[in-house]
């Protein structure tokens, strides 16, 4: 993946740390030779200095050079990093818009996106220890190359120096991956605790229930029992971290003796003496952190397989290989045949054996109470669902048939809980078919139609005005002045099917017959599915569908419901009376 970031930037990156790997034996060869050269001088009362300052010029240019490849190495670690975490963002974005709705409706599946979303934005630090730790370890062969050199020992009692503190970093990791995994439910409890204690939705409600310490009090429980969790485990960490680091100590300076020794001895030089004790502490101390940072990559390689298992999440709601075209002009229309539907581990069906015909250029209304299923038979219909058993047919074919990116294409939508996006108001009409967002006449039109007009004009930079109160200059609307905005991205979609579920419930019912009276007029000659609790709105639709429990009770115009004086009359006359 990093390669595929930007295969320049990760080139000089590698070739750069390669050249800096060997800047350290070099660095000590140098020093080996300016002692040698000065206990030479002493020696022999020499006044020839030209070789000492050789060196000391050699070793001042190896220090500027380290200093500008530590510069370029952390500068391109920078900047690769970002574009990294940049693609990974996208990558998880893209991704996640493929899957099914139903993932979204899974508490598991939020455990799952909330562990793959904190990948995106530490990979920096990931990447440059990955880097690194393939420096250091070129760094660290060519100084045991010198070690080995002179006494091969010295390898050995280096390995029992950093063998231990690996062994004891690395069970502690996954103590604490695992730790962090099995409360992930559990932070992503807080988070949300966090963003309700102190947020612009919530500020109203937490006010006026005084629920501030109500908020706090349950924060504080599940984080002090994390902490305590944690605590444990960190502990245990720094004591049996402290007790293996000392072995690698006490290791270390057996070796320091054993060269001294040598050196007394006259087996080896002064100059050598420093070579190789700064070798030797220069490769103990690199390869604790080699080993301590395997143990930490190991432990963000088990993070980062969170990232993948996102990525390897598949949706089962998707367009065949061999797709049929979607008509041009729908003629024979929807036909529901036995459709049923339950929602992943529920016990109740939210449809059951609905069966009905959705003619080409018709009006009609769904109607039953909260709960009736009505939502999800619009989802349906736009394959938001798959049906648990039975067929959703589409001029003959079943609907699975057909390409699902021009089914949706072809239905335009708006939820009762649509989204009011934190963007300008342009924006917010023309996300109802976002590849005419720099169409700005086809926006004024598409709010024409919704009366968004009337909203947007108002507006101190009317469609270049940030909507929300997020962002800076952002005017707040009200909610039925969002519902035009929200209606107004039915219009932008040329549609042959568009549904309204509920998108005017913030509006009186006077507004909301207009809309729905405008709605009718407007979208002449295509297919339309209406859902209001309003039943002085709903008798315009050619024929009613009445939902009780997810089952079809009643269908057909307002007047023969009327005229069956079965629920459907029962519910429009108890709703008549509270307006006389």
């Amino acid at each position: 993946m990093v390669w595929e970031t930007d295969r320049g930037m990760a080139t000089a990156n590698i070739l750069l740390r390669l050249i800096q790997s060997f800047i350290p034996l070099l660095m000590l060869y140098v020093g080996k030779e300016i002692v040698d050269e000065v206990i030479h001088l002493i020696n022999t009362n020499g006044n020839d200095k030209s070789v000492i300052w050789f060196w000391l010029s050699i070793e001042l240019g190896l220090a500027i050079f380290s200093e500008i490849m530590n510069r370029s190495i952390t500068l391109i670690d920078s900047l690769l990093g970002d574009l990294f975490s940049n693609k990974s963002s996208e990558q998880l974005m893209q991704h996640a818009a493929r899957l099914d709705l139903y993932q979204f409706e899974d508490a598991e599946f939020y455990d799952k996106l909330e562990l793959a979303r904190r990948q995106t934005t530490g990979r920096t630090i990931l990447l440059s220890q990955v880097l690194s730790q393939l420096q250091e370890i070129v760094t660290v062969i060519s100084l045991g190359a010198g070690l080995i050199y002179f006494n091969y020992w010295l390898i050995l009692i280096l390995i029992l120096a950093v063998v231990p503190s690996f062994l004891g970093e690395t069970h502690f990791n996954q103590r604490t991956y695992s730790l962090t995994r099995s409360w992930t439910p559990e932070r992503r409890e807080l988070d949300y605790l966090r963003y309700i204690g102190a947020s612009d939705e919530t500020a109203k409600e937490i006010k006026i229930f005084n629920l501030a310490d109500f908020i706090v009090e349950r924060f504080r429980k599940i984080a002090d029992k994390y902490y305590h969790a944690n605590k444990s485990i960190a502990t245990r960490r720094a004591i049996w971290g402290t007790c293996l680091s000392a072995i690698g100590t006490i290791a270390y300076y057996g070796a320091y003796v054993f060269i001294i020794i040598q050196t007394v001895g006259g087996l080896i030089t002064v100059g050598t003496l420093t070579f190789l004790a700064g070798s030797f502490n220069r490769m103990r101390s690199m390869l604790q952190t080699i080993m301590n940072r395997f143990s930490k990559i190991a432990q963000e390689a088990l993070y980062l397989e969170d990232y993948f298992a996102f990525l390897n999440l598949r949706p089962q709601i998707t367009s065949v290989k061999n797709h049929l075209p979607f008509p041009s002009k729908i003629k024979e229309g929807f036909v529901f045949e036995n459709v049923s539907f339950k929602y992943p581990n529920a016990e109740k069906y939210a449809i059951k054996d609905l069966s009905f015909h959705l003619r080409p250029n018709e009006k009609l209304a769904l109607v039953g109470e909260n709960g009736a299923g009505k939502t999800t038979l619009v989802k349906l219909l736009a394959r938001l669902y798959e049906p648990t058993s039975g067929r959703i047919l589409l001029d003959g074919k079943a609907l699975n048939q057909y390409s699902l990116a021009d089914l949706r294409d072809n239905i335009g939508i708006i939820f009762q809980d649509y989204i009011r996006f934190q963007m300008k108001a342009a924006e917010n009409i023309a996300i109802g078919n976002i590849t005419k967002i720099k169409e700005l006449p086809s926006i004024k039109t598409a709010a024409q139609k919704s009366l968004a007009d009337t909203v947007v004009v108002d507006l101190p930079e009317e469609y270049e005005q940030m909507l929300g109160k997020r962002f800076a200059k952002g005017v707040e609307l009200s909610g039925g002045q969002w519902q035009k905005v929200a209606l107004a991205r039915a219009y932008m979609r040329d549609a042959q099917l568009l549904i309204l579920d509920e998108p005017t419930s913030a509006l009186d019912a006077r507004a909301e017959h207009e809309v729905f009276q405008r709605f009718a007029e407007l979208i002449e000659g295509k297919a339309a599915v209406l859902i209001s609790h309003r039943f002085s709105t709903v008798r315009m639709a050619d024929r009613i569908l009445f939902l009780e429990y997810g089952q079809l009770l009643e269908l057909g115009s307002h007047e023969e419901l009327l005229a069956k004086n079965g629920k459907y009359a029962e519910l429009f006359k108890l709703q008549a009376k509270g307006y006389l």
